[in-house]
């Protein structure tokens, strides 16, 4: 029995159905040996591309296949089950073996024996575990503790965007769907014109917010102690180390790797927040964050990889709160399936628009007015999308 189970008031009984699938996301550290096994055993050198296989074809198959997951625990139960320290290891986990990989990929790509096609191959499926190794870290950089958030930017330093640390935690749970968070993705914009304004956005953002923490100190801003200097910093050392031992022959592909890993981060935060709007007050402030601002989805597989990321209205509203507490709000929009899936659809933007659009219109009931609209196609969609009442006085 976990200590949650036991420590659960009496009269109340309710246990963790995933308690022991939570260990499943050390597979995720595992493709690039996967994908080298996979290759020995078949003698088929498009294996070195299992990685973007897996994450975008057999994760899908198996959210449509498993199925979701309703199963919230109840309140009573909450406290108990945050203290319980084997979920904090099942994330301690992932790290070191995210460096293992790491290392044993470099070593990879430096032997000779591989082609450039081969080491393409090889960087695409180590990306795939640093993009899931950033989420690994978002769950570890919202907590108290600081050898936690140490260890988020540890997980960062693979893809050089420990700033992330920074944005995510100030920048966007303060401005998180509202036309000003970087972060959000309007309705109307597809996922390759959000790449760059998030990437650039999220990056002046969070320089900008230590100049101003440092700028209250009363002190410069360039200084080690600056977050996303030293978060830099952690990555120069990596990279430099790497470099030093497997040659400079990997770096197109320490890049490679570490641009993949970007594009799936940012990939997820554009479906996440897809028209979501929290609307002014009269005093000109936005309302507080409540259910409705997160895209959520409840599809297992996805979700047990994840640490529950998916839950994502319930990370907003309590964001210290551990991947296991999270729970399901009925209020909540949801996406059609998985963010695996979600992702996918997300390069054909036609598609994508046909599916969610609709979506986001019947979560504000019809009033398009309420949605975070991309400014190009505010136009169209306000013509498209007038409710009744607009139509006969237009």
């Amino acid at each position: 029995m976990s200590s949650a189970e036991a420590a659960a008031p009496i009269g109340v009984e309710w246990r963790d159905t995933k308690r022991y699938a939570w260990l499943l996301g050390t597979i995720i550290p595992a493709i690039p040996f996967l994908a080298w096994g996979l290759v020995e055993w078949t003698g088929s050198d498009l294996f070195w591309y299992f990685g973007p296989v897996f994450v975008f074809g057999l994760i899908p198959l198996i959210d449509l296949v498993v199925g979701r997951d309703p199963n919230s625990p109840p309140d009573e139960v909450i406290d108990s089950l945050e203290n319980d320290r084997y979920y904090r290891w099942v994330t301690y986990a992932f790290i070191p073996l995210q460096y293992v990989t790491l290392i044993w990929t470099a070593w990879m790509l430096s032997q000779p024996q591989y082609g450039v096609a081969d080491k393409i191959g090889m960087a695409l499926s180590a990306g795939m575990v640093a993009g899931i190794a950033i989420n690994t870290a978002h769950e570890l950089g919202h907590k108290k503790e600081s050898h936690e958030r140490w260890l988020a930017k540890i997980a960062l330093a693979q893809t050089f965007y420990g700033h992330f640390y920074i944005e995510h935690n100030r920048g966007h749970h303060v401005r998180v769907s509202t036309p000003e968070d970087p972060a959000s993705a309007r309705m109307g914009e597809n996922v390759w014109s959000f790449m760059p304004r998030t990437v650039s956005g999220s990056l002046r953002s969070a320089w900008e917010l230590e100049k101003k923490r440092f700028g209250r100190l009363g002190t410069s801003h360039w200084n080690i102690k600056n977050d996303v200097l030293n978060a830099w910093l952690m990555s120069v050392v990596l990279w430099g180390g790497l470099l030093a031992a497997f040659g400079l022959g990997i770096l197109p592909y320490l890049v490679i790797q570490a641009v993949v890993g970007i594009w799936l981060l940012e990939s997820v935060n554009f479906l996440e927040h897809y028209g979501m709007k929290r609307q002014k007050l009269e005093s000109g402030r936005y309302e507080r964050v409540n259910p409705s601002h997160s895209w959520n989805s409840n599809n297992i597989g996805t979700n047990v990889l994840l640490y529950h990321l998916q839950r994502h209205s319930d990370h907003h509203a309590n964001p210290t709160r551990r991947y296991q507490a999270l729970r399901d709000f009925p209020e909540a929009p949801v996406l059609p399936t998985g963010y695996a899936g979600m992702i996918v659809l997300s390069w054909l933007p036609p598609v994508w628009r046909k599916v969610m659009d609709k979506r986001v219109l019947a979560h504000y009931d019809g009033d398009i007015t309420r949605a975070n609209l991309h400014p190009a196609k505010e136009e169209h969609y306000l013509r498209t999308y007038a409710t009744a009442s607009e139509r006969v006085a237009a």
